[in-house]
Order: structure tokens, then sequence, then C-alpha cells
């Protein structure tokens, strides 16, 4: 059959060169959106805020931190029509360079110092290119790898993409962790934050060397011939319109399911920064190595995760991460309050581990949602658009909160809520580890995902 053929799995050579390439992608994007974050907590406050109160200085650098995020929907909708007509690896190497370019450039901006009012809106031009690209980023890769490997380990190889972002975080922290070591501190806010941002272009380079040696998905590459032997494309919808026709609840699920997961990863690793320095009394130099730490465990434990979730589900791993972080939430404020690195370094660790387990199962959870001819809409635009609610406002939130209650408490009460949602969310979500990608569209319009169990057992 046709379908078995699309998804018997690539040879052994290729596909670690398939999950390589979208990881080493995935890990650019993210070090280049992570760094900006980082900034925005360290610096960027009295770069570009230099005559706001330094709190108030924070809220409006972490403003623009959440302009990237504001443009995430719109990527996902943008780069998901054309994936989903054009293929994943085109639109894969467009964000990679559109990434690329908007954070070298951040690294050439000049500062309030020079250019007054002019230098804050050029920054958050440029990171809402940066969230421009990485809304269309996510979907293309996780679904590059999804498409291409092993349906009984899907969900382990596409947990690798997922790793991306420990790695991007891991390199962006450890980068502005070294630079903040040897350099004095007035050093490294004239000149030496801008160093992280220039490297962005050699990391591109490597990059896009590993995307353009990749083929493009077997699954989307049969759909697109079937779809063109029907001559559907005279009457087919926007992708956007069929994902709401089939897909609306799925895509309610995959919104849902990414409160706790986006929400407590800012929390953990960008408001942190800001938090131990201003109420616990830590050193930046102590926070960053905390969160370095963290990250590297974090990057160790997503494939794990994800070979997790291809035994039990998707849904059970996931359920696990959202309530484990719910439950975290107090202690790690209080471990952090000690002003004690390792206890730092325990809640940071502690709290990413939890947020591993609805992180690796993630990518494949959503892959798995939609059909072929609208997936990379589908996963964009449920991924992304929950990224406005969840990851966008989370240092914005939780440094008001600091600012008005001065405690911790309602912090920890946020995270709790939205974990609560996610609970919810994946809870009333179908099991989708059977599931078939090379399975189109049933006729009728009926989803992909309405496999019955027997069809599943032959996946």
């Amino acid at each position: 059959m046709a379908s078995e053929a699309a998804s018997a799995p690539p040879t052994h050579s290729s596909l670690p060169r398939i999950v390589a390439a979208s990881l080493i992608g995935t890990t650019i994007e993210w070090y280049d959106f992570f760094l900006y974050g980082s900034a925005a907590a360290l610096v960027f406050n009295k770069l570009f805020f230099p005559d706001s109160d330094p709190l108030v200085g924070t809220l409006l650098s972490f403003l623009t931190y959440a302009v990237g995020f504001a443009a995430r929907p719109l990527g996902a909708l943008v780069f998901g029509h054309y994936g989903d007509r054009l293929g994943r690896k085109k639109l894969l190497v467009l964000s990679l360079v559109m990434m690329g370019g908007a954070t070298f450039a951040i690294g050439l901006l000049p500062t309030h110092a020079t250019v007054g009012a002019f230098a804050p809106v050029l920054l958050t031009l440029l990171r809402l290119i940066q969230g421009f690209a990485l809304g269309g980023e996510w979907g293309g890769a996780v679904l590059l790898v999804s498409e291409h490997g092993d349906a009984r380990r899907r969900g382990f190889w596409a947990s690798w993409p997922q790793t991306g972002a420990p790695a991007g975080q891991l390199l962006a922290t450890g980068v502005l962790s070294l630079l903040t070591a040897v350099l004095s501190d007035d050093a490294f806010g004239t000149w030496g934050w801008r160093i992280p941002f220039l490297l962005s272009g050699l990391l591109v380079l490597i990059g896009l060397w590993m995307r353009l040696s990749v083929d493009e998905s077997p699954v989307f590459k049969e759909a697109l011939a079937r779809a063109e032997s029907r001559r559907a494309e005279e009457t087919e919808k926007l992708p956007l319109v069929s994902v709401l026709r089939h897909h609306w609840r799925d895509v309610l699920v995959a919104m849902g399911a990414r409160m706790a997961e986006n929400i407590s990863y800012y929390v953990i690793t960008a408001f942190i920064l800001v938090y131990a320095t201003t109420s616990a009394g830590v050193s930046k130099q102590t926070a960053l190595n905390a969160v370095l730490v963290g990250s590297a465990v974090h990057f160790a434990v997503i494939p794990a995760w994800g070979a997790l979730s291809d035994r039990v589900g998707r849904r059970p791993v996931y359920l696990l991460g959202a309530a484990g972080v719910g439950l975290w939430m107090f202690p790690f404020f209080s471990l952090v309050d000690t002003g004690s690195f390792g206890y730092l370094v325990l809640a940071v660790t502690v709290g990413l581990v939890l947020h591993g387990a609805m992180y690796a199962p993630q990518a494949a959870f959503f892959a798995e949602m939609f059909a072929t001819r609208m997936r990379y809409s589908g996963a964009s635009i449920g991924a992304q658009f929950a990224s406005v609610a969840a990851g966008a406002p989370a240092p914005l939130i939780a440094t008001a909160l600091l600012d008005d209650y001065g405690s911790s408490t309602p912090i920890a009460l946020y995270v709790i809520a939205a974990a609560v949602l996610t609970l919810i969310a994946v809870g009333v979500a179908r099991e989708t580890r059977h599931r078939d990608l090379a399975r189109v569209e049933a006729e009728g319009g009926e989803p992909a995902g309405a496999s019955t169990a027997a069809e599943a057992r032959t996946v």
C-alpha cells in the first residue's frame, strides 16, 4: 500500500542526518530567541530604557521580549500555509535565515545613549522578526523528523528537535556566563553583550549547510502527489480553513497543553534571572550558572521522556509533567530564596526535568493530531497561538506580581493555575501514539487522526 511505503522508516544512515539537521537548526533558533530573553533580564533595561526605575526598566525590557511571542502566531500562519503547500524543507531554510539575520543585527544596534528613543524601536522591530521566524520554525522542524521517522519510535526521534530548546538555552546562557565571568560589569554592559548576538551569524551558516543536505519529508511528497493526481489544488481550501474545520478541537487541546509547558519554562529560565538577583541576593553569574546546569540536564532527559511516551503513550507522560511542575512551584521558590547555589541548581534542574516530561512528547503528540496536508499549519497554529497567552507574558506577569506583592506566592499560584489548565486539556485529549502519519485524509473530510484501532495496530 502507498501509505505503508510512506511510513516506512528511512535508512539508518539518513535518519540521524535528518535528526541532526532539525536539531542544529532548532538549537540555533532557540539560542537566538533565548539570548534575547537573558539579555532582557540582565542589560537591556539599562541600554534601551535607562530613564526608568530599574524594575520598571526590566518590565519594559520584558515587554519587547513579549513582542516576539506576539509575532509567532503570524509566523505560524504564513509558514504553516506555505509549508503545507511547498514542503517543510524550504520553509525551514527561510526561517533560519530570518532568525539569524535579526539576531546578528541586534548585535549591531545603537543604544539609547546614541540614538535615543529610536533604539528601543529598532530593538522591537528585530524582535518581531525573530518571533515571526520562530513561529514557523518549530512546526517544520518536528514534522521533518516525525514524517521521516519510524512510527514505533516516533516519540523518541521527534523529541530530538525538542532538545534544541535546552541546547539553545545552554549555548546562550553559557556564552553569557563566560562573558560575565571574564569581563567587568562595565565592559559587558558597554560592548561585551554584543558578542553572543554577532556569533549567531557563524551558527546560521553551519545550520544552513546541514538543512540543505536533507530531503523533503516522504509523507508530505506522497500527500502532495495524491492531491495533484486528484487535481485537488483547484478546489482545496486554505490549510488554515481546513484545520479550523476538521481539527478545531485538536487546536484547542494543543493550546491548552502548552499553557503549563510554556509558562513554567520561562518562569524557571528567564524570570529566575530577575528574581534570584533582586529578591534572593544572588549574583548574575550564580543565577546564570544555575540555569546552565539545569539546561544540561534538561537536554539529557528529553529523549528519555520521548522514548517513554512510545511505551506508555503521550498523554500519561505529559500529564505527569504538568502535575509535577504545579506541585514543584512552592518548593522551587523556597529553594531559590535560600540564596544557596546548590539549592538554586536543585530548584531549576528539578523544574526543567518535570518540564521535559511535557516538552518531549509534545512534538509527536501534536504531529499525530493533524492530517498531512494541514499538519504544518495545525501543529504550528496550536503551538504558537498558545505562546501569546502563555510564554509571551510569563516573565512580564511574574515581574509585575513581584513588584506588586513583593512575594513569590502569587507567582507560584500563577504557574499552578496554568498546570491545571494543561491537565484538563490533555486529560480530555485522545491518545495518538498509534496513529499513522501517512494517512492523508479519509474520503468525506474525516480527519487523519480518526483512525480505527485496527488501523492503529498496523503502524
